[in-house]
């Protein structure tokens, strides 16, 4: 049997539904719910196994309250990601740090800060924390 690999603009479009979501605070359950199917079936969306068909990313979108092209940023292929800076080719990194409970933990409490200063001092500490960690290593 031939295992069928999931094509790249559905993993990308399903990992951003996982990132608004987990941003958003919402289960997948309560996401299902909303739409009128399981969690099961939004577990398969977000991990790009089941493609998202047109009038289903416009439900989610309302439900999650961005419009439908939010989740085709920097999608593989799109002329954004073509153009310029190089750093945008492996932005999946960061989708796959957002949806984790220490990325959207540290992001959530980062944008609470309100000086400006104190959070640039945050990030030299934690560019210096990882200069450190790659100079040990």
């Amino acid at each position: 049997m031939i295992k069928k690999t999931p094509n790249p603009v559905d993993k990308h479009v399903g990992s951003r539904v996982r990132m608004r979501r987990v941003l958003i605070g919402m289960s997948q359950e309560k996401l299902g719910e909303a739409l009128g199917i399981t969690f099961q079936q939004i577990q398969k969306y977000e991990k790009g196994t089941n493609r998202i068909g047109a009038s289903r990313m416009q439900q989610i979108a309302t439900v999650m309250g961005v419009p439908v092209s939010y989740f085709f940023d920097d999608a593989p292929g799109s002329e954004s990601r073509s153009e310029g800076f190089g750093e945008s080719q492996g932005s999946d990194y960061v989708v796959d740090f957002l949806t984790t409970t220490e990325g959207l933990q540290l992001n959530k409490s980062f944008v609470r800060i309100q000086d400006a200063k104190v959070r640039r001092k945050i990030v030299d500490l934690v560019a210096a924390l990882a200069d450190q960690e790659l100079k040990s290593a």
